[in-house]
């Protein structure tokens, strides 16, 4: 079907966020709206719902789109939405198994409201698990698998022909059919730039912690330039969904992208790539554009310690880089090798020195606790090694598993879990594995070595410190200062809580047998 015989369709494309990393600010004068009838949200804007609505709308069709961060866009405001307007299709996108709940009681009240009006669901965990999903969720017609700006499209012009869409999983009566799959998108500088303003929400910066930390109030957006990472950490399933390939758009269209968030007046941008240093001349071409542009906002980024950009860091500060995030993971070099980091703890403290040398303000790292094997004076180490890094903030998170990486493969390869009964859940490494500490000890120490940690900053960068309190500080409430200070040292009540494999709770056990450990494999 050529865009020119397409007939022009209405969709609603809705962003089923995390509750756990979201949050409106209010109670305070000024901050809680915008005065034109926007709010002002702590969260990541949904850069997946915002990439496809101008796609579609550039091939004639009319979109609508949803993020359930906003008070007022919830399954009852969205399902009376459909009740009213009646699209065509509803795409409902969503990231990780946390939010998959929230999904299916977001389908069962659309179709409830609207029973004709077929859903298609995409993201990361759909395209991991469409066949499941369409098994266990009723509600939802078909599953994109892989990336969507062609396969949206493609399936909003062949409602009546769905065997037609690559990419597409969907029901013929009660079968599941799986059609021929999509290749890697090439060309990425085809597509048009993002849509930011049809929300009516301003997307606060700020860091997703159990106490949301405003950084800024400046305007805020993030930003994609590539797409996908090489290597092969064990907990990440970033490379099973790009087949571990790097793809990239062109230093000219990003700098396009940029000139115009500069114009529309943003002032901090964050760049969402899984590995943004992968490639020294690509950044070098992107910040001396921005040099040359004069462009006005900061920015920050992630990478890898080992990444060839380290060497453009200069240039980077120089082109407005005020933040840059390491995965760090653990201080000692057994502990990163069975997470398959492949990097060292001394290119872990080189790359952070030179980010502090070359004039990057804030340097973060990253820290999982509680891997397997992993003993007690190995997290008192993490601790140690964070302290004498030149890390302005950190945190330190139990290790999961969730499906698609290397580590549920092995905990599937090992009996611990179950791929075809537990593929919905996700696991604390601590709560299952019998090669990893008890969740309990995992706490205590975590406790311990946060307690270490922030008496080792105070007395020995106490003008980084206060620096770092002040900022806050700016744009919090004390009492949420004080929150934020202390959440270290208490239990963090999640929304959804990581559960138990179905083989443990066949045999009516809470923890792993520890007493019969066999070596998990290195």
């Amino acid at each position: 079907m050529t865009e020119a015989m397409t007939e022009a369709m209405h969709a609603f494309l809705v962003h089923v966020g995390d509750d756990n990393f979201c949050r409106v600010l209010r109670d305070t004068p000024g901050r809680g709206k915008s005065g034109n009838g926007r709010i002002k949200v702590m969260a990541f804007p949904p850069l997946g719902i915002q990439t496809l609505a101008p796609v579609l709308r550039a091939r004639g069709h009319r979109v609508r789109m949803f993020d359930t961060c906003h008070p007022q866009m919830q399954a009852e405001h969205i399902a009376g939405a459909a009740a009213l307007e009646r699209p065509d299709v509803i795409a409902l996108s969503f990231l990780s198994t946390t939010t998959y709940p929230a999904v299916k009681r977001m389908a069962r009240r659309l179709k409830a409201a609207a029973a004709r009006i077929p859903i298609i669901a995409g993201g990361a965990f759909a395209t991991l698990n469409a066949d499941r999903i369409l098994g266990d969720c009723p509600d939802i017609d078909c599953v994109g698998v892989g990336e969507g700006e062609e396969l949206l499209p493609d399936y909003l012009e062949n409602l009546g022909d769905p065997g037609s869409v690559a990419g597409l999983v969907w029901r013929r009566g009660e079968a599941v059919v799986e059609n021929a799959p999509r290749p890697l998108l090439q060309d990425l500088d085809r597509f048009p730039y993002p849509d930011r303003t049809s929300l009516p929400i301003d997307y606060i910066e700020s860091l997703p912690l159990d106490v949301p930390a405003v950084l800024s109030l400046d305007k805020f957006c993030t930003v994609q330039t590539s797409r996908g990472c090489p290597y092969a950490c064990v907990y990440c399933g970033i490379p099973s969904l790009g087949g571990r390939r790097w793809r990239s758009r062109s230093p000219e269209h990003v700098l396009g992208e940029l000139q115009e968030l500069n114009d529309q007046g943003y002032r901090s941008i964050y760049l969402t790539d899984d590995h943004f240093l992968i490639n020294r001349t690509r950044i070098d071409r992107i910040c001396r554009g921005i040099i040359e542009r004069g462009l006005r906002f900061r920015w920050g980024c992630e990478g890898r310690v080992d990444s060839v950009g380290i060497e453009q860091l200069p240039l980077m500060h120089e082109a407005g880089c005020d933040f840059l995030a390491f995965g760090v993971e653990a201080g000692t070099r057994k502990v990163l090798d069975r997470l398959n980091k492949k990097q060292t703890p001394a290119q872990v403290e080189h790359a952070v020195r030179e980010a502090k040398r070359k004039g990057i303000a804030r340097v973060h790292g990253f820290f999982v606790i509680g891997s397997p094997g992993e003993c007690e004076e190995d997290i008192l180490e993490s601790f140690r090694f964070a302290a004498r890094l030149e890390l302005d903030t950190f945190g330190f998170n139990r290790l999961c598993a969730y499906r698609g990486t290397p580590l549920w493969d092995e905990y599937v390869a090992r009996g611990i879990i179950d791929d075809e009964r537990d593929w919905h859940k996700w696991f604390k490494c601590s709560d299952i594995d019998p090669t990893a500490l008890p969740s309990a000890t995992v706490n205590r120490l975590r406790a311990k070595g946060y307690g270490l940690l922030f008496l080792n900053r105070i007395l020995r960068h106490p003008i980084r410190t206060w620096r770092l309190l002040r900022a806050f500080a700016g744009h919090m409430k004390k009492a949420d200062l004080v929150r934020l200070l202390a959440s270290p040292f208490r239990r963090r009540a999640l929304t959804r809580a990581p559960e138990l494999p179905a083989r443990m709770v066949d045999a009516g056990i809470g923890q792993p047998n520890r007493h019969t450990v066999a070596a998990a494999p290195i």
